[in-house]
């Protein structure tokens, strides 16, 4: 298959670029900056010479948007909605003129759709839409405006010979360099990876191989349309989860960390405490119930893999 990735220079681009071109696809990445071959120039804005490499092809896995690990200022919220709607829309725009368009659009989503809750996991069916919780910081229903106006601009998209889902993706674990995991350890190894605000908030992610393993499970069923939420089914709260993190690494101790302390750190590590704070208790009810199974469904497996991987890695180096 001819694949193309709008975005797809970051974390999650790198892990789906690295699987699909080893499984023989044709794999081509747009980019505001191309550096490698198979990466071609677009502002993901406007319409432009890459739209030939919509026309024709596959499959589009729209990965486009200003990453979240920054502070939520205002000027950054924005350029977050804008990144992700302009994407968005150009993209749509490029698929409802290609003469032979591609027969599936997978639009990168969040979780973070869901609302900051303990009571119950959120499925597709039953979840609770964010944006109205009580008690939490005003700014993190902005995170869900973001997600509604970017899987908005997909259900509006004319194209009509496309099928179209939406990716509510949890975090994606991966032992590439930058991501969320690398992120994590170093803070374990610093003995910084207790339990943050106490613990009990819910943690939803999804091992890098089953994340791939979803998006082609996604692109060859052509039954399957809207929104998915692409997360393991067990996710669990983050005491428990930094507790199965430490183990994988070797690290006996995590010392704990107040709300207060969070927003320190967060300042000076230029991200935000919602990224920490906000509980994600999300399950992949549309993937089970289409048969999806996953490899690696439990964390402390999960963590155990990726741990050994990214040291089989570091040891070849």
């Amino acid at each position: 298959m001819k694949i193309v990735i709008p975005g797809g220079t970051g974390q999650v681009g790198t892990v789906l670029k690295r699987a699909l071109s080893a499984a023989g696809h044709e794999v081509v990445v747009l980019s505001r900056r191309p550096r490698r071959p198979g990466e071609v120039p677009w502002d993901g804005a406007t319409l432009g010479p890459w739209v030939r490499e919509i026309d024709g092809s596959d499959l589009v896995v729209n990965l486009a948007g200003r990453s979240v690990n920054c502070r939520y200022t205002p000027a950054n919220l924005r350029e977050m909605m804008d990144s992700r709607v302009h994407s968005a829309r150009v993209v749509g725009e490029a698929i409802a003129t290609a003469a032979r368009p591609p027969r599936v659009w997978l639009q990168m989503s969040t979780a973070t759709v869901y609302a900051h809750r303990f009571d119950a996991p959120n499925d597709e069916a039953t979840g609770v839409i964010g944006g109205t919780e009580p008690d939490v910081p005003a700014y993190w229903s902005y995170s869900v405006d973001i997600a509604k106006a970017w899987e908005r601009e997909l259900e509006t998209a004319g194209t009509p010979r496309t099928r179209k889902v939406a990716l509510r993706a949890a975090m994606v674990m991966s032992p590439d360099r930058g991501g969320v995991l690398d992120v994590l350890l170093r803070l374990s190894r610093l003995g910084l990876g207790g339990p943050v605000a106490g613990g009990a908030q819910y943690v939803s992610w999804i091992h890098e191989h089953d994340f791939v393993r979803a998006v082609e499970f996604l692109a060859a069923r052509d039954d399957i349309a809207g929104a998915v939420n692409l997360a393991a089914p067990a996710p669990l709260p983050h005491r428990a989860f930094m507790r199965a993190l430490r183990t994988a690494c070797g690290v006996p101790v995590g010392l704990p960390a107040t709300r207060w302390m969070a927003e320190a750190g967060a300042f000076v590590l230029r991200s935000d405490t919602e990224l920490l704070l906000k509980s994600r208790r999300v399950v992949p009810g549309r993937l089970l119930d289409a048969g999806f199974a996953f490899d690696h469904p439990d964390w402390p497996d999960a963590a155990d893999d990726l741990v050994r991987r990214l040291r089989g890695r570091r040891a070849d180096h």
